[in-house]
């Protein structure tokens, strides 16, 4: 049980996997794209989910969780080594890339995508802060003092304590599957669409 069930940084937690739903079908509906910008759009798209794969590749199925926030272990290495919170930097990559591809309503449904998942996630990180502060104390501090949230570090961050579990691919594609179709399905689509309108002249 949390310390309040109304915090509305819990149920944006909770829900952050319906929340792109709207974009996406505002992305695919009034898509435009050129040549350049799939071609564009699927680079920063590849360049999110090998992000993300590293990162669910150590933290596992933890990642997944839509009930309290929390996590077993306080991860240091791989993706984490540079950025806290390598997993949403991936997201905002995979976004940033579909609005990039698909050129609908640009530039301004991408702006406005953009600004809502980064005070979506920085919500989501603060109320994960306060838990990984109270249950690792010191260990995190030291970690949040040398990693930045959202902005990457140019060399990895090396923890004095062992790593506390380690890259499995395995893992991560077990973890990654609904993902990976997600973005199949919505790269189809989008590319379907420029087909469409280069047909229709």
């Amino acid at each position: 049980m949390e310390k309040n069930d109304n915090d509305i940084r819990r149920q944006i937690f909770k829900y952050r996997s319906y929340t792109p739903i709207p974009f996406l079908l505002v992305m695919i509906w009034f898509a435009q794209p050129t040549v350049l910008s799939l071609v564009a759009g699927c680079a920063v798209v590849f360049t999110g989910e090998l992000i993300r794969f590293w990162g669910v590749s150590i933290a596992g199925a933890e990642t997944r969780t839509t009930g309290t926030v929390g996590g077993t272990f306080l991860i240091t290495n791989g993706p984490f080594s540079y950025v806290r919170n390598p997993l949403y930097v991936g997201n905002m990559m995979l976004y940033a890339g579909v609005g990039i591809m698909s050129m609908a309503l640009f530039p301004w449904m991408l702006l406005v995508a953009i600004s809502w998942f980064y005070l979506q996630y920085y919500l989501i990180v603060t109320r994960e802060e306060e838990y990984l502060a109270a249950t690792f104390g010191g260990e995190f501090d030291e970690y949040r003092r040398n990693v930045r949230r959202f902005v990457p570090r140019l060399t990895p961050y090396r923890s004095v304590r062992p790593a506390a579990k380690t890259v499995d691919p395995s893992e991560g594609l077990s973890s990654e599957k609904r993902t990976l179709q997600a973005i199949g399905l919505v790269l189809t689509i989008v590319v379907a669409k420029y087909i469409y309108l280069r047909m229709q002249g």
